[in-house]
């Protein structure tokens, strides 16, 4: 007999997601078509019918709308990073921590958002400036994990270098998979970037 609790989304969660996709929808839809800082939030709350009000109860600023939560990925990649073994090279288990978070983004319907929202970023400084936030924030969540596995003299400037690296690796394969005209994967594109700076021997 069920006891009437669960561990899942409620379905007021559920709904809240459901409004805040079609919101992101139709806000990349408006920049592609203008260019991000022509579009305001109140274009966007009017193409999506609803107030800027109801909109900022979903999006604090119409940034929020590409970049999302600046440390959701990044407790994401932290938590799969701190499940890999510890005997697995620190580089590899970066790549797969990484690979771990784009697995359900840049799949199924999230696929087309994500390269959007991929474009739109690019295109814009005040984004780009706020993803190098969102980076530097993930820095400071995955630096200490890898200075746990690395042994010898300034563990914590090699470790910073080693997470900057990665996510470096991890931004460029995503451009390059936003703006390919093929079907090459996250992953592929993940693997020949972090090969490029493994190191040898």
């Amino acid at each position: 007999m069920s006891n009437g609790t669960s561990s899942g989304p409620s379905l007021r969660e559920i709904g809240r997601d459901a409004v805040r996709g079609r919101i992101t929808e139709i806000a990349l839809d408006l920049f592609i078509e203008r260019g991000f800082d022509q579009v305001t939030v109140e274009q966007i709350a009017a193409a999506a019918g609803m107030s800027a009000r109801t909109f900022h109860r979903y999006f604090p600023a119409k940034e929020d709308v590409v970049i999302g939560d600046p440390a959701h990925g990044g407790k994401r990649v932290r938590d799969a990073l701190a499940d890999r073994p510890l005997d697995e090279p620190v580089w590899d288990s970066l790549r797969a921590s990484f690979e771990a978070l784009m697995s359900r983004s840049t799949q199924g319907v999230g696929a087309e958002r994500g390269r959007l929202a991929m474009r739109v970023l690019g295109d814009s400084a005040s984004l780009r400036a706020r993803g190098l936030e969102k980076h530097l924030l993930w820095a400071r969540m995955l630096t200490p994990l890898v200075a746990e596995r690395l042994g010898g003299d300034d563990v914590e400037l090699r470790a910073e270098i080693i997470v900057q690296s990665a996510i470096a690796c991890f931004d460029v394969a995503l451009t390059a998979w936003a703006n390919a005209d093929d079907d090459t994967t996250v992953a592929e594109l993940l693997e020949r970037g972090f090969a490029t700076l493994r190191p040898q021997g």
